[in-house]
């Protein structure tokens, strides 16, 4: 465990619930964790109990990638989980694939609603349709012109153009709005919505104040910090700054408040991971200053920020997030942006 991870109390240790085995960690509250085929290589879901007048149910929170694994992981939860009692609705916290991928295969399965942002529901029916500008054929000449020149890197990245609409074939065409600080019930307790920025386009986390619980999605994790990247459909963002200012949203909540995460293990200590996510990226932030005494593109900061060998997955988010980085400097006037003839963009120090 690094000297971070310490600072942190982890409720149920090293316990881990195996593929389709529910594990209790609050009343009415379940964990899930699901596989994921990436070098992130899990993703944890949650099962609410949702009695109601209309009688005993469950809601699912965050639905895996759609593949035969997670299929079958879902059925083995439905088999011997739920009691006899039916889903009543889906929750997505946001639109990527790990967190909307069966949605579509869940919603038709139970005739349940989804729930979502409507950012995030945007998103994932652009995505998932392949429109212009979202798809893969936009992130080609939206990293070349930030530097990416690796002829290998190129290639896979090339062959990742059905990326998403692979893990995520569809989304239901019908949705029911979540938004900020709005409060609903599920079973016996109130929820309220916080939404996220940075990240993804209008994150969803759920608090509960009756159980001092979060389930935060991606916006709070324990171990890694979440990717906040600048992408070709929004090429002059600044994530970081939105999200170092959603990360003040939960400043309200309790310390002791239990923090249910997308990935790794539950834990307490909020605002303790809240402070060393803020300094991570004023570290980073640091570190690219330093880098732009000459000017810089993104790629030329991706091994600045990232010391590690990278696969064409991970240098999609590396790249973005470098991205991310050089935009909020820029955007706080401490580096100038440069876009010569050809579109090619650096950054140097003011």
């Amino acid at each position: 465990m690094n000297p971070l991870e310490s600072q942190l109390d982890y409720a149920f240790g090293d316990t881990l619930p195996l593929p389709g085995q529910l594990h209790e960690v609050a009343p009415d509250v379940y964990w899930l964790r699901m596989g994921l085929p990436f070098a992130l290589d899990h993703i944890n879901l949650w099962l609410l109990r949702d009695r109601d007048a209309s009688g005993d149910g469950w809601t699912i929170i965050d639905c895996g990638i759609s593949n035969d694994a997670t299929r079958a992981s879902w059925e083995s939860v439905f088999a011997t989980g739920l009691d006899g009692a039916p889903v009543k609705r889906v929750i997505v916290t946001h639109c990527h694939p790990d967190h909307v991928g069966l949605a579509d295969w869940l919603c038709k399965r139970w005739q349940a609603p989804l729930w979502m942002t409507t950012g995030e529901y945007g998103f994932a029916r652009m995505m998932s349709a392949s429109l212009p500008g979202v798809d893969g054929t936009a992130m080609l000449p939206h990293f070349q012109h930030h530097g990416l020149r690796d002829p290998a890197i190129l290639e896979q990245l090339q062959a990742r153009r059905s990326y998403y609409p692979t893990l995520v074939p569809a989304v239901p065409q019908a949705y029911r709005r979540m938004q900020d600080r709005q409060v609903f019930r599920i079973g016996a307790h109130e929820w309220r919505m916080i939404t996220g920025f940075g990240h993804s386009p209008e994150h969803a986390a759920l608090y509960c104040a009756d159980l001092k619980l979060l389930i935060s999605g991606d916006m709070v994790l324990p171990r890694i910090s979440t990717n906040v990247s600048v992408f070709a459909v929004e090429p002059e963002a600044n994530p970081v700054q939105q999200y170092l200012d959603s990360l003040q949203k939960f400043s309200d909540l309790p310390d002791d408040t239990l923090v249910l995460p997308a990935h790794g293990k539950p834990f307490r200590g909020m605002h303790i991971r809240i402070g060393q996510l803020t300094d991570h990226h004023r570290d980073r932030l640091q570190e690219v200053v330093a880098a732009c005494g000459s000017a810089q593109s993104a790629a030329d900061i991706v091994p600045v920020m990232f010391r590690r060998p990278l696969d064409a997955h991970q240098m999609t988010f590396a790249l973005g997030e470098a991205l991310a980085h050089l935009h909020k400097l820029w955007f706080d006037g401490v580096l100038i942006r440069k876009v010569d003839e050809n579109g090619n963009v650096r950054f140097q120090a003011a």
